[in-house]
């Protein structure tokens, strides 16, 4: 069974997901499909009106949770671009380093406060995840992979998708964080 994820490292929500998404769903055998998102995808824009309210109070929801999962959660510089560590994902899913990147850049961008915008703090997460400096680097100026981006927006709007993270099996959208006990019970439902 196939489980689309699409995920914006900007968002905190996904953040807390990647505490348990990935060996949730490898212990099912259900096989994860990667899609990453750019900038704002999936996210509610900069320009929304009362951003600062939702921002603010996600911040105090995310702060609670991570509280109660007993995980650090220090948030990043307002203007952290997420675009660069979505290329990267890319390069470490072909590398088979994808868990490993993925949660050692959450580490740094929301246990940590750091800008994953910036190549040089990539580049610790990278060191952590056993991938080649040097082809990350150039993974990050590759068109096809820039494209992709693009092309996982396309398709999450095509689905429905209305934020991120969300799960999509066959037909059916788990939106959040929150509804991934519901996805693994689906996930075993339809395996047995």
């Amino acid at each position: 069974m196939e489980v689309l994820v699409f995920f914006n490292f900007r968002s905190p929500y996904c953040y807390l997901a990647t505490q348990t998404l990935f060996d949730e769903i490898g212990k099912r055998g259900a096989k994860l499909i990667w899609k990453p998102l750019a900038g704002w995808d999936g996210r509610s824009p900069k320009d929304r009106p009362r951003i600062k309210d939702k921002v603010r109070i996600a911040r105090q929801d995310v702060q609670r949770i991570a509280r109660k999962m007993d995980i650090p959660f220090c948030p990043p510089p307002p203007d952290t671009d997420p675009t660069l560590a979505a290329l990267g994902s890319l390069y470490a899913e072909k590398s088979g380093q994808l868990a490993a990147y993925v949660k050692a850049v959450m580490q740094a961008e929301w246990a940590e406060g750091k800008d994953i915008g910036d190549e040089y703090v990539l580049m610790e997460s990278v060191k952590k995840s056993d991938l080649n400096g040097e082809e990350f680097l150039i993974s990050l100026k590759n068109r096809d992979l820039k494209n992709q981006l693009s092309k996982n927006w396309e398709e999450a709007q095509e689905l429905g998708v209305i934020g991120v993270p969300s799960f999509v099996v066959e037909d059916q959208i788990f939106w959040g964080h929150d509804r991934l006990s519901y996805l693994l019970d689906y996930i075993e439902e339809r395996a047995a």
